[in-house]
C-alpha cells in the first residue's frame, strides 16, 4: 500500500493510505509482500537520490520504493538520514507543483496560462518551485527530527498515534519560535519567516472579512468591483489612443466629416475612460477606509488586551519601551498590509494578466516570451534582493526597539539620573542604541538603491527589446503606427504596477516584519487563568491557610520552603521578617500572579488555582510597596479602585486617609494632576491616596507591603488608628507586611518569616517572651536603633537652643554694653 501511495501524484489517495498506516492496517498488509529485495544493494543508492530519480529505470525505482517501505514499516526508529531524505524526496518531493514544472510540457504550461491571461499563475508556480530548492534540505532535516519525535511519542502513547503525514503537515503550519523583539540574534530561518508572514496574512484576512458584519462584507464586495471596473477601463485607454493614431492617417480629402467625427468620439472615449479609472479607484479607497481603520483598532485593542491578561512574570522580563513601540509600527503596518492586499496585489495581479493576455493574442509568442522572461527576471531579483534587505530591516526595528527603552526608562527615573549626576551616561546609552539603528538604516537606504537600479535595468532593456520589435512590424507591414503606440502604452501601462509591484513587496516585507512582533505577543499564552468552568470565590469568614507550600521565581532558588500558617478571618495579622525572607511573595500568591510549585494555598476552605481568577482579585485589596499612580487628577486615581463609586463615595474615602487637608492647598484641589506615575506629589501623599483607592474598593482581604513607611510618626499612628477602626467594623482580614515592627505591634497575630519559612508566630507579647525569638531579637535592635535617633534628635534640640542663648547674649552686649 505505501509503494502505491509512493506511486501516485493523487493526494486523496496518498492521504487514505496513510490513514490506513495509522490504524495499522498497512501493516498487516504489507508483511507478507516484502522480502524479495537485498538492502545491502539499495541502501548505497540513496546517497544524491534526488539528482538520480527521474533517470532511474523503473524497475530500481521499484527496488527503492519497496525497500524503504520495508524500513518505514518495521524499522521507523532505526531510519537513517539518507533514508529519511530518499522518503521525503519520493512522497513529497515528487508530488504536486514540482513534478509539473519540471515535466516535459513545461513551455506549454506556461504558454497556455499566458495565452489564458493567468501568467502570474505560472510565475507563482516557477517560484516555488525556487523556493522549494532553497529549503528542501532544511525540510528534510526537519522531517527526520519531526519523525523521531513522533516515533518517541508513540511509544509513550499508542493509541494517541497521528500519521506522519498529518505530522508533516502540522509541522509545515507551526508557528515560529518566540524570540524577545530587543534581540538581534536567534534570527528565523527563511522557512520560518515564510510560514510565520503567511499566518499574520491569514489572521488579517478574517479583519478583512468579519464574521456576523454584514456591513462590512458588502463593503469590500463593493470595493472589490470598483477595483475590476478601474482597472479594465484602465487598460482600455490604449486602445482608444491607438484608434485615434490610426484614424489620423486616413485620406483626409474625401473623408474629412467622418473621420473628424470618429475621432472626436474615440477622444471623448479615452478621456471618458481616464476619468472612470481614476473615479473608481477613489470610490474604492473610500469604501474601504471603514475595513481597515476598524481593522487596526481590532488587532491593536486585542493586542493590549492581551497584554493585560498576561501574568507578572511576562511583564517584569519585558522592557515597557519596547512594548510600547512595537505596538506602534505593528499597528501602523496593518494598514498598508491590508490596503496592498486588497487594492495593490490583487489588482497588479490582474492588470499584468489582461496585459500580457492582450501581447499575446494580438502580436504573438515573441512579444509574450520577452514579457514572461522580463516578469520572470524582475519578480526573482526582488524577491530575493528584498529577502537579503529584511535582515538589516529586523535589526534596525531591534536597535529602535532598543533605543525606546533606554529613552522612557531614563525619562522614568528621571530623579535618578539627576541625583548621581549621570546625564552624560544615559545619553550616550541613547547614542549608542541609535548609532546601531543608523548603522543598519544606512544598509536599509544602500541596499534600496541597489534593488531601484537593478529593477530599472530590467525594465528598460524590455522596454528596449519590444520596441525594437513593434518597430520592425511597423516597417515590414505586418503592424501599423498605431500597434507601435498601442505595444508602447501597454508596455509602460504594464511597467506602472511592475514597477509598484516591487515597492508594494518591499514595503509589504517591511510591514509584515513591524508586525510580526506584534502578533508575536499575542501568541504568548496566559500562564495565570481560571481554570473552564472554576466557581466564584465563595467568602465567608476570609481566612487564609498555607500548607507546605514551596515556591521560587528561579526553579533552583525557591523562596518559601514547605511554608505552613493561618490568618484567621477578620483579624489583623502582620508578616514580618529579615528582607528576601519572602513577606512580599505570599501577597503576590495570594493575589494569584503567581503559581506555586508544590503545596495549597486556601481561602476559606477553596484552592486559589480552583476558583474564578476574577472573582479572587475582586476579594482582594492591596496597597503595594511601589505605589503606581496614573498621570490622570487626584480624584480619578482614587476612583481606580470603584470605578463607579460617586464623587460623596471618593471625598469619604480622601477624608478617612487624610487627604483632605493636602487637597485643599492645591489650587486645582482635587482635579490636580499628580503626573507620571505620581512624580508631582510627595512618597507619603501618594501613599495615603493609595490607602483611599483601597478602602474605596471595600475589599474584604487587605494587604498592606510597607504602606506606611514614607509617612511621619505623628501621620502614621493617626492614619493606623483609623483604618483599625474601618475594618473593625467591616470585620476585614487585614494582613501587614512590615520591616518597621512598631507598626505593627497591636496586630492579633505576628507571623515571622526566616529563610523562607515560619521562625515562630504569636502576639507582640508571647514573641518578645519567647526564648531565641528571632522577632524579639529584631525588637531590640529596632528600638536601640530607635533610642539612639531620639537622643541624636535631643542633642541636636539642646545644641539648637545654646546657640540660640549665645547668639542672644551677642546681641545683648552689643547694644547694651553698660550691662556686661
Amino acid at each position: 500500500m505505501l509503494r502505491t501511495s509512493l506511486r501516485t501524484q493523487n493526494p486523496a489517495i496518498k492521504c487514505a493510505h496513510l490513514r490506513d498506516v495509522q490504524t495499522g492496517l498497512f501493516r498487516r498488509q504489507l508483511s507478507s509482500t516484502i522480502t524479495r529485495h537485498n538492502s545491502q544493494n539499495v541502501a548505497p543508492q540513496l546517497n544524491g537520490l534526488e539528482a538520480r530519480w527521474p533517470k532511474m529505470k523503473e524497475a530500481d525505482q521499484e527496488d527503492v520504493i519497496d525497500y524503504l517501505s520495508e524500513r518505514a514499516t518495521h524499522d521507523w526508529k532505526e531510519l537513517t538520514l539518507p533514508e529519511k531524505r530518499a522518503l521525503y524526496y519520493i512522497y513529497f518531493g515528487n508530488w504536486g507543483p514540482r513534478s509539473d514544472t519540471q515535466s516535459k510540457s513545461t513551455s506549454q504550461l506556461i504558454l497556455g496560462a499566458l495565452g489564458g491571461g493567468i501568467t502570474l499563475i505560472a510565475l507563482g508556480v516557477a517560484v516555488m518551485n525556487y523556493a522549494y530548492d532553497l529549503e528542501r534540505e532544511e525540510k528534510t532535516q526537519l522531517l527526520g527530527k519531526k519523525i523521531e519525535e513522533e516515533l518517541k511519542r508513540r511509544e509513550e502513547a499508542p493509541k494517541k498515534s497521528k500519521s506522519w503525514f498529518h505530522l508533516w503537515t502540522k509541522t509545515t503550519k507551526s508557528s515560529t519560535p518566540k524570540k524577545d523583539e530587543n534581540s538581534d540574534h536567534a534570527l528565523p530561518t527563511a522557512r520560518e519567516e515564510k510560514l510565520s508572514q503567511w499566518k499574520i496574512i491569514k489572521d488579517l484576512m478574517a479583519y478583512l472579512w468579519p464574521r456576523n458584519k454584514l456591513s462590512f462584507k458588502v463593503r469590500v464586495v463593493c470595493a472589490l468591483s470598483f477595483l475590476i471596473l478601474a482597472k479594465v477601463l484602465n487598460v482600455q485607454v490604449p486602445f482608444y489612443f491607438k484608434s485615434i493614431i490610426d484614424g489620423m492617417n486616413i485620406d483626409w480629402v474625401s473623408e474629412v466629416g467622418t473621420v473628424s467625427a470618429v475621432i472626436g468620439a474615440t477622444i471623448l472615449a479615452y478621456g471618458g475612460a481616464r476619468f472612470g479609472a481614476v473615479l473608481f479607484g477613489e470610490l474604492r479607497n473610500a469604501i474601504f477606509a471603514t475595513v481597515a481603520q476598524s481593522a487596526i483598532r481590532k488587532v491593536a485593542y486585542n493586542t493590549f488586551r492581551h497584554l493585560l491578561n498576561l501574568d507578572l512574570g511576562f511583564h517584569l522580563s519585558r522592557q515597557t519601551g519596547g512594548l510600547t513601540r512595537a505596538i506602534d509600527r505593528g499597528t501602523k503596518g496593518i494598514s498598508y498590509v491590508l490596503t496592498a492586499m486588497v487594492f495593490h496585489i490583487l489588482p497588479i495581479t490582474f492588470e499584468i494578466s489582461v496585459v500580457s493576455g492582450i501581447l499575446t493574442y494580438n502580436y504573438g509568442a515573441s512579444f509574450a516570451a520577452v514579457t514572461l522572461l522580463t516578469m520572470l527576471t524582475y519578480s526573482i531579483f526582488t524577491i530575493r534582493t528584498t529577502a537579503w534587505r529584511t535582515g538589516f530591516r529586523r535589526k534596525a526595528n531591534a536597535a529602535d526597539n532598543q533605543a525606546a527603552s533606554v529613552a522612557l526608562d531614563s525619562l522614568i527615573n528621571f530623579e535618578s539620573v539627576k541625583y548621581f549626576n549621570n546625564e552624560g551616561f544615559q545619553a550616550s546609552k541613547y547614542d549608542a542604541a541609535l548609532k546601531k539603528y543608523q548603522d543598519y538604516s544606512i544598509k536599509i537606504a544602500t541596499s534600496l538603491a541597489f534593488l531601484n537600479s537593478g529593477q530599472n535595468l530590467i525594465f528598460t532593456s524590455a522596454l528596449t527589446a519590444m520596441m525594437y520589435m513593434a518597430a520592425n512590424g511597423v516597417a515590414s507591414g505586418a503592424l501599423t503606427v498605431g500597434d507601435l503606440v498601442l505595444i508602447n502604452q501597454l508596455v509602460f501601462q504594464l511597467s506602472v504596477p511592475l514597477n509598484f509591484l516591487g515597492s508594494v513587496y518591499r514595503e509589504l516585507k517591511q510591514s509584515l516584519l513591524d508586525m510580526e512582533t506584534l502578533f508575536k505577543l499575542q501568541e504568548n499564552d496566559v500562564v495565570i487563568k481560571s481554570k473552564p468552568g472554576a466557581p466564584p470565590l465563595n467568602l465567608t469568614k476570609g481566612e487564609i491557610r498555607f500548607e507546605n507550600v514551596t515556591f521560587g521565581y528561579h526553579p533552583d532558588r525557591p523562596i518559601l520552603r514547605n511554608a505552613s500558617f493561618v490568618i484567621p478571618g477578620g483579624e489583623k495579622v502582620a508578616i514580618v521578617g529579615p528582607s528576601g525572607s519572602g513577606k512580599s511573595t505570599i501577597l503576590r500568591l495570594v493575589f494569584r500572579f503567581y503559581d506555586i510549585q508544590s503545596g495549597r494555598i486556601l481561602i476559606d476552605g477553596q484552592d486559589v488555582r480552583d476558583v474564578d481568577l476574577d472573582s479572587l482579585r475582586r476579594h482582594i485589596g492591596v496597597v503595594p510597596q511601589d505605589t503606581p499612580l496614573f498621570n490622570d487628577t487626584i480624584i480619578e486615581n482614587v476612583r481606580y479602585g470603584n470605578l463607579e463609586a460617586s464623587d460623596e463615595e471618593v471625598q469619604r474615602v480622601i477624608n478617612e486617609a487624610q487627604l483632605d487637608k493636602l487637597i485643599e492647598q492645591l489650587p486645582d484641589g482635587l482635579n490636580t494632576i499628580v503626573g507620571e506615575r505620581g512624580m508631582m506629589i510627595s512618597g507619603g501623599e501618594k501613599q495615603r491616596l493609595a490607602i483611599a483607592r483601597l478602602l474605596l474598593k471595600r475589599a474584604p482581604i487587605t494587604f498592606f507591603d510597607e504602606a506606611t513607611s514614607a509617612l511621619d510618626t505623628h501621620t502614621e499612628q493617626s492614619l493606623l488608628k483609623t483604618m483599625r477602626i474601618i475594618f473593625k467594623e467591616h470585620q476585614n482580614t487585614n494582613i501587614s507586611i512590615a520591616h518597621r515592627l512598631r507598626t505593627v505591634a497591636d496586630s492579633d497575630k505576628i507571623i515571622v518569616l526566616d529563610k523562607g519559612s515560619v521562625r515562630e508566630e504569636g502576639t507582640h507579647q508571647t514573641l518578645l517572651r519567647s526564648e531565641d525569638s528571632l522577632y524579639a531579637e529584631l525588637w531590640n535592635i529596632q528600638e536601640h536603633l530607635d533610642l539612639e535617633g531620639e537622643l541624636k534628635d535631643q542633642e541636636d534640640e539642646l545644641e539648637k537652643k545654646e546657640l540660640e542663648k549665645k547668639k542672644e547674649k551677642e546681641i545683648l552686649a552689643k547694644h547694651h554694653p553698660e550691662q556686661n
